[in-house]
């Protein structure tokens, strides 16, 4: 899509909604539709339009006529400009009312899908500090705001924080985040201020230098809490000298590690992760399950709501404990665990290697044997074989990724027709094209939004489908 920069101003433009990015949603008198930054529905504003793409323009704001009555004070010195939290300025209230309007559009606009029953959305406990991963990059050319650039004083320019939107080789430093629970700040503060006392190297992305180059913060309900410092390159001493400087000061850290990545980009997928101090895992608890988290391991980052996620999902599926359950897009296998003993046996399938080996990992640290789990392409495993291999599925489970099912794996599902199907999505677009595909076989009895990721306008959604036919 082509995008041309583009400077004037349009008055008096009412928001009435939110778009995918977080950008509030205006039209003009004439029909013209306008996204626009770090507003809400119920505002009226003047605005700066900056970009013109095929069918509406972008905006900042200028002028506030009127505030909506979810506005709020965000609590975040950072909002704005860090990139994350975006609806911090919209009240809870109003971030669960969008939300859920968002959800059911998309169903019932795209999917053109009839919802016997609508359950209010399940919203969290407190919206904010519920992340159990945080991840923040070092910099030796921080972000600076117009007031620092003008100031004429002497600037530090170390930073460790998150990047700049739209510039990858700038990072805004974080003094307090609202995401993740203390210690979090206070460890990432000491680091910074230490590396800084003792003059290790901050990154330089841009010329790809530097000692300090990232840093994980990981933590569980239980209390437990991971720090993985990932360096650029080696040096034992200074090495040593920051992480047994974090060894003494945090002692409450259970699992201290750190690697060596020398590579182009940051990913730490590829990279051999040593443990310096403490086990190389934490152990996160599901209910009645335990599961070993490594600083590889995909986990929900909102282990609380993802507890009341697998609730809905365990209550949609409404199994009697003699069935086959198929669980499509598995991941690390919690859902499937999480539902194993209430079950004849259960087939997890992901495409991931790493994934299935957790799985795996996870069913034998909780002693669960009647958990199945298969490495493959879901477009191309999950066929006639597979079925005859694990015997036909009363009840499929599935939660694919952003894009949503394969053409192909909606086609097997239909042939398969299982009495019920349980689809949790994270994005409720891609749900409701595959809804509409299956609408000709399935009614879709209940759906029920759940809010994982408050000051965001991420979503997830599940819904169960009842087979309407006898085969």
């Amino acid at each position: 899509m082509s995008r041309k920069k583009i400077d004037r101003v349009e008055a008096g433009l009412h928001v009435v909604d939110i778009n995918a990015k977080g950008m509030g949603v205006a039209k003009n008198d004439e029909g013209v539709v306008y996204f626009i930054k770090d507003v809400i529905p119920g505002d009226v504003v003047n605005v700066q339009v900056y970009k013109k793409g095929r069918r509406y323009f972008e905006a900042k704001p200028i002028k506030w006529l009127e505030k909506s009555h979810h506005s709020t004070s965000p609590p975040c010195a950072h909002f704005g400009v860090c990139g994350g939290c975006k609806l911090q300025h919209l009240a809870y209230e109003g971030q669960l009312e969008f939300k859920e309007k968002g959800v059911l559009h998309n169903l019932n606009h795209i999917g053109k899908i009839d919802i016997k029953e609508v359950l209010p959305i399940a919203r969290v406990e407190n919206p904010y500090y519920y992340r159990n991963k945080m991840e923040f990059s070092f910099s030796n050319k921080r972000w600076l705001t117009s007031e620092e650039i003008s100031g004429g004083a002497e600037i530090e320019r170390n930073g460790l924080g998150f990047h700049k939107p739209g510039m990858w080789d700038k990072v805004v430093d974080i003094d307090h985040c609202h995401l993740q629970a203390e210690p979090s700040n206070a460890i990432r503060n000491a680091i910074r201020s230490f590396a800084i006392q003792e003059q290790l190297e901050f990154f330089d992305t841009r010329e790809q230098q530097g000692f300090l180059r990232t840093l994980m913060i990981r933590n569980t309900l239980g209390g437990e809490l991971m720090v993985l410092i990932q360096f650029f390159k080696e040096d034992q001493e200074k090495r040593e000298l920051l992480l047994n400087f974090l060894k003494e000061k945090f002692p409450q850290i259970t699992s201290l590690l750190y690697c060596v990545n020398s590579k182009g980009n940051d990913s730490l997928y590829d990279q051999n992760i040593l443990c310096y101090y403490g086990q190389d895992f934490i152990t996160e608890h599901l209910g009645d399950l335990q599961f070993k988290i490594t600083a590889k391991s995909f986990y929900q980052t909102n282990p609380k709501q993802a507890e009341v996620l697998y609730s809905i999902g365990k209550d949609f599926a409404a199994l009697k404990g003699n069935e086959i359950v198929y669980d499509l897009y598995t991941g690390t296998g919690t859902i499937a665990l999480s539902l194993a003993k209430q079950c004849a046996k259960i087939i997890g399938v992901e495409s991931v290697p790493e994934a299935i080996e957790a799985a795996n990992e996870n069913a034998t640290f909780n002693k669960i044997k009647n958990a199945t789990f298969e490495v493959g392409d879901m477009k191309d495993c999950f066929n006639d074989d597979f079925i005859k291999r694990h015997g036909k599925a009363e009840v499929v489970i599935t939660d694919p990724p952003r894009n949503g099912m394969h053409p192909d794996v909606v086609k097997q599902l239909l042939k398969l027709a299982p009495q019920r199907i349980v689809y949790i999505s994270c994005n409720s677009s891609t749900q409701a094209r595959d809804l509409e595909l299956m609408k000709g076989m399935y009614t879709v009895v209940k759906s029920q939004a759940v809010d994982m990721f408050p000051q965001t306008h991420h979503v997830e959604n599940v819904v169960l489908l009842h087979r309407n036919t006898i085969i």
